[in-house]
């Protein structure tokens, strides 16, 4: 491994990395003066003390091989790594041509996507999951390359960056998690937030992760142990912390006063710990530049941000009119059941077996769709229950294969997988109930804000699985609705099926599309007679396209997953007993929402009871219900009304879940009362 230091670096280079210091250094001090002068750059984080690691990541990235997951500090190592002026103050002034997102994030987020220089978002330390999950595919491909992750060492106690270095270390996976350690997190010292004064030691026991300390402001120490690092990774295939001693010249950022816990005897010793300085000082003392050489560079420096500044300012503002593009990219459209319909003759199958087959006939459809979860490929178990059986042992052990339980790591790492290249397909099982996925809700947030927040350059192609709703005498945890809750978050496509053809024809259309999808399963409905249909081979069910599954003129009923059977079996009583003609709709598709069918129906019926098994109170149905009062108003001849469950939490005993959870007897007393109205 070639080693660098101040006698055996060429001067080309050594000119090269002074010019990058020095442009950087002055793009770092100039960026308040943007928001001084109401011009943007309303956040910026000063990497000032950081600069030797930080030239030393761009040296050694590799566009075309590698992945660069920059976080917010990291100025000047996008700039290392090829970034120009000009595009670092597109962000940071938020610009319509800003390479990042064209001013739909924050500033001091950079990215370039044609060269895998990756868009993160604010949350620190959550791109940890995606160089890991980028690095599965490298290795899987065989790709020579790796992802290298970039954060400050108070990053390191998120539960999520834990997660991110044990799949790394336990799948074997070339990835450097470089931590720039300048003592604080905010305002908090590093004593406070972490058990050993070198965070990197809180890993130390980890099998197949190498350590390398360095000091993060010597040029020299930086490239060394960044160039050790790839080339450890790259060799081994296995993980690489780079644990690089900084110091924080600057307070955290512009909204942060450093004067208010920092004394002046801690402030005088980071500024006279500058980097710059130190290195500036040592090309002169072992006369590698001259006084003139240096003063030329610093003044093509002033030349160069002052030509990039002005094509900067001159670039348009975003356009308002755009926020809606890139919200969700357009699905696979069905090219035969175009309505989500089809012949109903011959065999029937159940759920479970609909959903088991469909993802077996995608896996040979599409040989880059993956699967990974809790508990879905041991041995001849499939998940709890069975969804996945076989799969394994038809597709192999790196198509197929068990996550650790850290519901993080298991979207984060899909997100980052997809990243790689979008012919890639994952579906994860995101918890093996429902009601567990919660602490990954983090990076469900990140998987919904990709395409919009990267202006349509990125969405993950991800399926995500989970298993929902009551009925089976689960309580707490296992019988719990999230849907809506995780509507509030625009990005994601939600379905959730009663039938077995459904739940075949939404998941292969899930499957090829592009984008984010959450498929929801309603576990009771699995097994049951009642949810068994007859399924085509190639079903298909577009989005956004409801069902009616019972016709009628008196009353509408909006229902969807386990409670479309018990409003079919209300309906179907109404009419034996007093000939109530009830039409019911099977919305199957949350998001998009089908509103044509409902409106359809609600003009024809003026008469709406919504009915899901969520809550009552804030559930999916309310959306419905404002929707359907706000722009049919004038065809309703009685109040929208709702069943749903308490609003209380679902409980074990079978007396507890039968009074909380909706019934077919309190849908016939809600729709006779309509009726009636």
């Amino acid at each position: 491994m070639k080693t660098f230091d101040i006698n055996n670096t060429n001067k080309e280079t050594l000119k090269k990395w002074y010019h990058l210091l020095t442009l950087g250094r002055a793009m770092d001090e100039k960026a308040p003066m943007y928001q001084l002068q109401s011009l943007g750059w309303s956040y910026h984080a000063p990497y000032a003390g950081h600069d030797g690691i930080q030239l030393a990541i761009g040296q050694v990235f590799t566009v075309g091989e590698d992945f660069l997951f920059p976080y917010y500090r990291d100025m000047l190592t996008v700039l290392s790594a090829g970034m120009t002026p000009e595009e670092l103050i597109l962000n940071g002034i938020s610009k319509a041509t800003d390479l990042t997102s064209g001013g739909r994030h924050m500033s001091n987020h950079f990215s370039k996507h044609e060269w895998h220089i990756e868009n993160i978002s604010s949350a620190v330390g959550t791109q940890d999951l995606h160089a890991a999950g980028v690095a599965r595919a490298m290795k899987y491909y065989k790709h020579k390359g790796v992802a290298i992750t970039c954060q400050g060492e108070a990053t390191t106690s998120e539960g999520y960056v834990y997660e991110a270095i044990n799949g790394a270390c336990t799948e074997k996976l070339p990835v450097i998690f470089v931590i720039q350690d300048n003592g604080y997190g905010i305002s908090v010292p590093k004593k406070d937030q972490t058990a050993n004064r070198k965070v990197a030691q809180n890993f130390s026991g980890f099998k197949n992760l190498k350590i390398i300390y360095c000091n993060g402001k010597d040029v020299f120490d930086s490239m060394n142990a960044m160039t050790a690092a790839r080339e450890y990774a790259i060799e081994t295939g296995c993980p690489v912390i780079v644990h690089a001693n900084c110091v924080r010249i600057g307070s955290h950022s512009n909204s942060d006063n450093h004067f208010l816990y920092r004394d002046e005897y801690e402030l005088a010793y980071v500024k006279a710990a500058d980097p710059l300085k130190k290195f500036r000082r040592m090309l002169l003392q072992y006369k590698r530049f001259t006084e003139e050489e240096l003063t030329q560079i610093e003044a093509a420096v002033k030349k160069e941000l002052s030509v990039a500044n002005k094509k900067a300012i001159a670039a348009p503002d975003p356009d308002p009119k755009t926020i809606f593009d890139y919200v969700l990219p357009e699905p696979y459209q069905p090219k035969v059941y175009v309505d989500g319909t089809h012949n109903e003759q011959g065999e029937k199958k159940n759920l479970v077996t609909a959903l088991n087959e469909t993802l077996k006939s995608e896996f040979r459809h599409n040989p880059d769709t993956f699967l990974w979860g809790q508990d879905v490929a041991n041995k001849d178990k499939g998940g709890v229950f069975n969804v996945t059986k076989g799969m394994q042992q038809e597709f192999g052990i790196e198509r197929v294969f068990n996550a650790p339980i850290a519901e993080d790591y298991i979207v984060g790492s899909a997100n980052g997988m997809s990243r790689f290249d979008p012919k890639i397909h994952l579906v994860i099982e995101g918890a093996e109930f429902a009601d567990y996925f919660w602490p990954a809700i983090e990076q469900y947030v990140e998987c919904t804000h990709e395409y919009w927040r990267s202006n349509g350059k990125f969405t993950p192609n991800i399926t995500l699985r989970l298993s929902s709703g009551g009925y089976i005498g689960g309580g707490l945890y296992h019988s719990q609705n999230l849907e809506g809750a995780l509507s509030t978050l625009p990005g994601a496509r939600i379905v959730y099926p009663s039938f077995a053809d459904d739940a075949a024809g939404l998941l292969r259309t899930a499957i090829r599309s592009k984008g984010f999808t959450l498929f929801l399963e309603p576990k009771a409905m699995y097994n049951a007679v009642e949810a068994a249909t007859v399924i085509p081979d190639d079903f298909e069910v577009p989005f956004g396209k409801a069902r009616i599954r019972k016709a009628g003129d008196d009353l509408t009923i909006v229902t969807y997953g386990n409670t479309t059977h018990l409003c079919l079996q209300a309906a179907n009583r109404l009419a034996d007993e007093n000939g109530g003609n009830v039409e019911v709709i099977d919305i199957r598709s949350i998001i998009p929402l089908d509103k044509e069918t409902i409106f359809a129906s609600v003009k024809k019926t003026s008469k709406v009871l919504i009915v899901h098994e969520d809550k009552v109170f804030s559930g999916f149905g309310a959306e419905i219900a404002a929707i359907i009062g706000t722009e049919l108003f004038q065809y309703l001849d009685a109040p929208v009304q709702r069943v749903g469950s308490t609003f209380t939490p679902v409980g074990f005993h079978p007396v507890l879940e039968q009074a909380i959870l909706p019934n077919e007897e309190r849908i016939y007393q809600a729709a006779k009362e309509l009726l009636a109205y």
